[in-house]
């Protein structure tokens, strides 16, 4: 262990955090990760995982202990069927989380941390049309995020601004578009649009009913990101020398309607798609990432289309399984 970096990967039992940590595993680092549940759907990659409620301060305190970085991963989140209801329970967990976490990392002379913000900082006046102009990172402000998790998110963001400035800590700060990919929720309520989707189309095909729900006309348009592409842009960040947020997504927006049509095309089937009442979010929203291109020399490269492929496929595999 003499001379491996320790890394911290808190939220190691979500989506992103299983993956972030398999990547860090297999660059070398010895890796900690932290979470209140362990990875779902993966065996757990870490040199060290411990179930931990980082609203705790005493919890943070011992999550950060002995890391040369953290990847502070940990929130109370989900889809907009999720982040569109609990305003309170999101905003006083993840506050806890996010100030508790940061704070210890201070006190545990924890060298560098990076913060996941979101897209959902941006504006709601810049995102009320579907031809919606990809948002830069200067357009955070004048704030008016949408719900209680874009609020937080964006107060965060700041305190990690404060704590580069009053303590020297290297802070870096990246707002994620969008991420999907394989190994992550799919149902239950707290799931995204590409998993609700696949898993919808994947029971439409094996019940040989065409039929699939889309909330609102279908016509809301996103950018989505591929897992592999995001933890990569996630370890150039934290490499980097760049400390102001930045965008990590896919640049390509697509409406709903085209979603549901690429991840149909990936199972082999026609879809009709039936619109219901449900929560949407903003009506439009993608990347600018022109900057991402200026400071990393890189940006996500994986098509939507293969990512979908790869999802859907694991998503009908585990709908298969299930028993009837």
């Amino acid at each position: 262990m003499q001379g491996r970096k320790k890394v911290l990967v808190t939220g190691a039992g979500g989506f992103i955090g299983h993956h972030l940590v398999t990547d860090l595993k297999d660059k070398g680092y010895w890796v900690r990760g932290v979470d209140i549940k362990h990875p779902e759907f993966t065996e757990i990659d870490a040199d060290e995982f411990e179930i931990l409620d980082l609203r705790r301060w005493d919890n943070c305190l011992q999550a950060t202990r002995g890391v040369d970085e953290v990847y502070a991963l940990g929130a109370d989140m989900g889809g907009m069927g999720f982040i569109s209801v609990y305003h309170a329970q999101i905003l006083y967990n993840n506050a806890l989380i996010n100030m508790h976490t940061l704070e210890a990392a201070r006190v545990n002379n924890v060298k560098r941390y990076l913060y996941t913000s979101s897209a959902c900082i941006y504006p709601e006046y810049k995102q009320l049309d579907a031809e919606v102009t990809p948002l830069k990172e200067a357009d955070a402000y004048p704030a008016q995020p949408q719900d209680a998790y874009g609020w937080e998110k964006l107060i965060t963001e700041q305190l990690c601004t404060h704590y580069r400035n009053d303590y020297g800590m290297e802070t870096r700060i990246v707002r994620f578009h969008n991420i999907f990919g394989p190994y992550g929720t799919y149902e239950g309520g707290r799931e995204k649009a590409p998993a609700a989707l696949c898993r919808k189309v994947a029971m439409a095909k094996l019940a040989g009913n065409p039929e699939i729900e889309i909330w609102g006309d279908g016509e809301q348009t996103r950018s989505f990101c591929y897992i592999d592409d995001c933890v990569a842009g996630l370890y150039r960040l934290m490499q980097s020398d760049y400390a102001e947020p930045l965008n990590l997504g896919q640049d390509r927006m697509v409406t709903i309607n085209e979603l549901a049509d690429i991840i149909a095309a990936a199972a082999g089937i026609d879809i009709v798609k039936k619109h219901v009442e449900g929560p949407q979010g903003v009506r439009g929203r993608n990347s600018d990432n022109t900057r991402i291109r200026e400071v990393l020399g890189w940006e996500p490269e994986i098509s939507l289309e293969e990512g979908l492929t790869r999802t859907y496929a694991w998503i009908e595999e585990q709908i298969r399984s299930k028993p009837l």
